[in-house]
């Protein structure tokens, strides 16, 4: 017996779901890790890198969250791919910050979890289904962040990922579609001034850890290294209105390499240690990915949102506006995001997100 949703497929569908660089589609495995994960920084046009001032620091950069106070919990859900119409397809994400004073810092967790959905087994022998499976990834991270001085901040995390995307593989596969790995995070957050206006710059290395492997170890896949950096600047600051604005600039840093054609045999990706320098001589800066976004919040009570995402013409072409809102009434809060794609039909056209936190 063999799946009909094999390894192989499985992997393409996860491929074609990453809301991240694009170049981790065909790039890297557990390309998940790269979805922007709450609708606020959603809404900005997946930004977070420079401002990193809630629990979803995290993910965009665990050195803002050196500068928080108090504890929060947030939850996220989308239907992911909502153009393809396929209610079990869908991405959560659970995280939570508390500031300790004793370890003089904060400490933080996540679960990410891509529900890729039913798949149908066949046997070799006839089209007719045999039984059925369930594909899907999840990660979880923890992670600390403390002040170096007033100004800078220091983050890291750890994080175990695994990915189920089919229990056995083809006819000719010893293995399965189940892998996992670790991988690590690092980020750094410096806040200034400009022209009298709080500005706060941020970067972050992610994903730095080692292959994952599936069927075996000659066939392991590189997991999406990142490097992130941004800016927030508030524009306003008063009693009843703030405006910020925001940009982010991140690039995959996975180095694979064509087939040879004296040997035929395609060389093995580079590991992380040497991609972040190596990747930098595949696409070079067209590989850098643009977001910028503004956020403006009335009396610390409601918040509008607007951004924009942009994705070089020859590295996946992924342009599309964001906006969203948000509210919060003493421990509460609501966020909200949407995506408008510029490009017709596109499966991230009306992907909708919403989280719901708790702050005290």
């Amino acid at each position: 017996m063999k799946a009909m949703y094999s390894f192989i497929a499985a992997l393409l569908l996860t491929c074609l779901m990453v809301n991240g660089p694009v170049e981790a589609q065909g790039e890297a495995a557990v390309p998940f890790l790269m979805i922007s994960p709450n609708s606020r920084a959603s809404g900005m046009g997946e930004i977070g890198t420079g401002i990193a001032d809630d629990a979803a620091a995290i993910h965009w950069n665990p050195a803002g969250l050196a500068f928080q106070t108090g504890q929060e919990i947030s939850i996220t859900h989308t239907n992911w791919l909502p153009e393809f119409g396929m209610s079990d397809l869908f991405y959560d994400y659970l995280n939570y910050r508390n500031h300790i004073e004793s370890l003089n810092g904060t400490v933080s967790a996540a679960i990410t979890y891509l529900n890729l959905g039913e798949h149908t087994r066949t046997s070799s022998i006839g089209p007719d289904p045999i039984g059925t499976f369930r594909s899907y990834e999840f990660a979880v991270t923890a992670g600390y962040a403390t002040q170096l001085n007033s100004n800078l901040g220091l983050g890291v995390n750890l994080r175990v990922i695994h990915s189920a995307l089919s229990p056995i593989g083809t006819e000719q596969e010893e293995g399965s579609g189940v892998g996992t790995t670790v991988a690590g995070d690092i980020g750094v957050l410096y806040k200034t001034s400009l022209f009298d206006m709080p500005l706060t710059l941020g970067a972050n290395l992610q994903n730095l850890g080692p292959k994952i492997t599936y069927i075996d170890a000659d066939q392991a896949d590189p997991i999406p290294t990142n490097i992130r950096a941004g800016f927030g600047l508030k524009l306003v600051d008063t009693e009843t209105n703030e405006l910020t604005l925001g940009a982010d600039f991140s690039r995959i840093l996975v180095r694979r390499y064509e087939r040879d054609p004296d040997t035929e045999e395609i060389p093995q990706p580079d590991p992380f240690y040497k991609a972040i320098f190596t990747a930098w001589g595949d696409g070079g800066l067209e590989k850098v990915i643009m977001s910028g976004g503004l956020e403006y919040w009335y009396a610390d009570f409601i918040a509008l949102r607007a951004g924009y995402f942009h994705e070089h013409e020859d590295h996946g072409n992924r342009k599309f506006l964001t906006f969203g809102a948000g509210i919060r009434y003493d421990i509460y809060g609501f966020d909200f995001s949407y995506i408008a794609t510029i490009e017709e039909n596109h499966p991230l056209s009306d992907t909708l997100r919403f989280t719901l936190l708790l702050l005290w």
